[in-house]
C-alpha cells in the first residue's frame, strides 16, 4: 500500500507544529512530578503531636486526599506528555516508511 504523499506531508507539519506543545507537555510533567515532593513536605509538616515521628508523617500524609488528588495531577500530565511522544513516534514512522517506499520504488524503476 502507498503511503500517500499528502500523509507525508501531514506528518511534516504534526511535528514541525507540535514541538513546543510536546516540550511543554514534558516541563509540565518534570515539574508536577518534582512538586510531589513540597507536597508532600507540607502535608508533613502539618502533622503535629508529642510522638510524631517522620515515619508516622509520611504515612499520614502518603494516605491523605491531598497527595492523592496530586497523584492525579501527576497522572493527567504524564499521559498528556506520552500523547505527544507517541503521535511523534507515529509521524516519524510515517516518514521513515514513506522514504523506503520511495528508495525502493526508485530501485525497481532503476531494473527496468
Amino acid at each position: 500500500m502507498r503511503i500517500p504523499d499528502e500523509k507525508v506531508q501531514e506528518a511534516l507539519d504534526y511535528l514541525n507544529n507540535s514541538c513546543v506543545d510536546a516540550a511543554r507537555a514534558s516541563a509540565e510533567r518534570i515539574y508536577v512530578e518534582e512538586y510531589k515532593k513540597v507536597v508532600l513536605a507540607r502535608l508533613m509538616k502539618e502533622t503535629t503531636g508529642f510522638n510524631t515521628t517522620a515515619a508516622s508523617q509520611e504515612r499520614d500524609a502518603l494516605a491523605s486526599d491531598d497527595y492523592a488528588a496530586h497523584l492525579e495531577v501527576i497522572k493527567h500530565a504524564v499521559m498528556n506528555e506520552r500523547e505527544h511522544l507517541f503521535r511523534r513516534i507515529a509521524a516519524e514512522a510515517t516518514i521513515e516508511s514513506w522514504r523506503t517506499q520511495s528508495s525502493n520504488e526508485r530501485g525497481a524503476e532503476k531494473l527496468r
